[in-house]
């Protein structure tokens, strides 16, 4: 079906977008007359012209006039004034005679509004056409609008029998290269990375996207005693790719203010009670309370590449939206060995935090197995 084209190659045009508009949406739009298209674009970078205006500007480009023209957009046209002019205001001067939509705008100031507006002036609008598609690339955006906090996307790789390193932590590496590059296309997706002091200290990552023309996450580290070290890579580079530690209110000044010195956003976020393995007590930051800042800071998505403990706690607190959970054909064993979720844990099966399997890919030999919440519990 021809129409379908037309939004497909929409879609394709909006994830051009990938790792450059957050916290905005992604979308693409592509203006079709007379069975030909005239003009595409998309949402190229935060700040920037939005799709609908881009594909004008190309129509333009190419000598076209856009009256009586249709316009395939993957998001309710906006129609209220931010950093940008209303889109709504652009289709209504060039006299576009039909506006097909996949995915509503849940933000306040659209919701709706943009459909109305074209309407009283006499443009056809098809709302909802591969609403699912459309849907599906903006699940950070639609989170993070109607909550104020990040969508979490939990990230690990394990071998067949769920390990993520062998007793002696040695984890170079579980998965193949494929695996690995598409883990590099997913820290240029969400807008930050985080880690917990654990991984720090076992690994000394630097948390960077190694793909050409990617964008660098700012890095969130859960450490709730200032212990990452100042000559850590994370330190070092906290002038060229952000740095964001968070740690409970009596954490060490001294130290935060060595950090501070070296450009770290140290974050002091009021603690919880958790119990660990060995159900001793312990105090460490209070993840909602750390996503709500987060969120203030437009930080609209994360991808957590913590180990067991920081995910265990990501899970017990609620925050995880979406796991991509990569499997190798390899068997490490160990009964020490290190698991995707440590921590405590859970006492009954009937507890158990549910997903629901949204996808699958092959990397070579691996298995990516991708998972989002439950309905029910979100």
């Amino acid at each position: 079906m021809p129409e379908e084209k037309y939004m497909r190659r929409a879609i394709e045009l909006a994830k051009k977008g990938s790792g450059h508009v957050n916290p905005n949406p992604l979308v693409g739009a592509v203006i079709v007359r007379d069975g030909e298209i005239i003009g595409e674009g998309y949402h190229e970078c935060y700040g920037q012209l939005h799709a609908e205006r881009n594909a004008i500007a190309n129509a333009k480009k190419r000598g076209n006039s856009l009256e009586g023209s249709t316009i395939y957009v993957t998001l309710e046209p906006c129609c209220h004034y931010g950093k940008t002019p209303p889109c709504t205001e652009a289709i209504i001067e060039e006299k576009i005679a039909r506006v097909v939509v996949g995915s509503d705008d849940p933000n306040p100031l659209v919701s709706g509004k943009g459909f109305q507006m074209l309407r009283e002036k006499g443009i056809e609008v098809i709302p909802h056409f591969l609403k699912e598609e459309c849907d599906a690339m903006n699940h950070v955006f639609f989170h993070y609008i109607r909550t104020g906090t990040p969508y979490v996307a939990m990230k690990y790789a394990m071998t067949m029998d769920g390990k993520i390193a062998c007793y002696t932590g040695d984890s170079k590496w579980v998965t193949g290269e494929e695996s690995r590059a598409h883990v590099q296309t997913l820290r240029n997706h969400y807008k930050g990375i985080m880690a917990g002091i654990r991984t720090v200290l076992a690994d000394d990552p630097m948390l960077n996207c190694r793909i050409e023309g990617g964008r660098d996450p700012i890095r969130i580290i859960a450490d709730s005693h200032l212990r990452i070290p100042i000559d850590s890579q994370l330190v070092r580079t906290a002038g060229q790719q952000p740095l964001i530690v968070a740690c409970l209110p009596d954490a060490d000044e001294e130290k935060a203010a060595q950090l501070q010195e070296k450009g770290v956003e140290v974050l002091r976020i009021p603690g919880v009670t958790t119990a660990d393995i060995t159900e001793e007590q312990k105090e460490v930051i209070s993840l909602p309370v750390l996503m709500k800042e987060l969120g203030a800071r437009k930080i609209d998505g994360i991808l957590l590449e913590g180990g067991g403990q920081l995910n265990e706690s990501a899970l017990q607190a609620g925050i995880v939206d979406r796991i991509y959970c990569y499997i190798a054909p390899k068997i490490f064993g160990g009964a020490q060995a290190k698991t995707p979720v440590e921590g405590q844990g859970l006492t009954r099966a009937a507890d158990a935090w549910q997903f629901n399997r949204i996808g699958m890919q092959e990397f070579g030999q691996d298995i990516l197995l991708e998972y989002e919440k439950a309905q029910e519990l979100q």
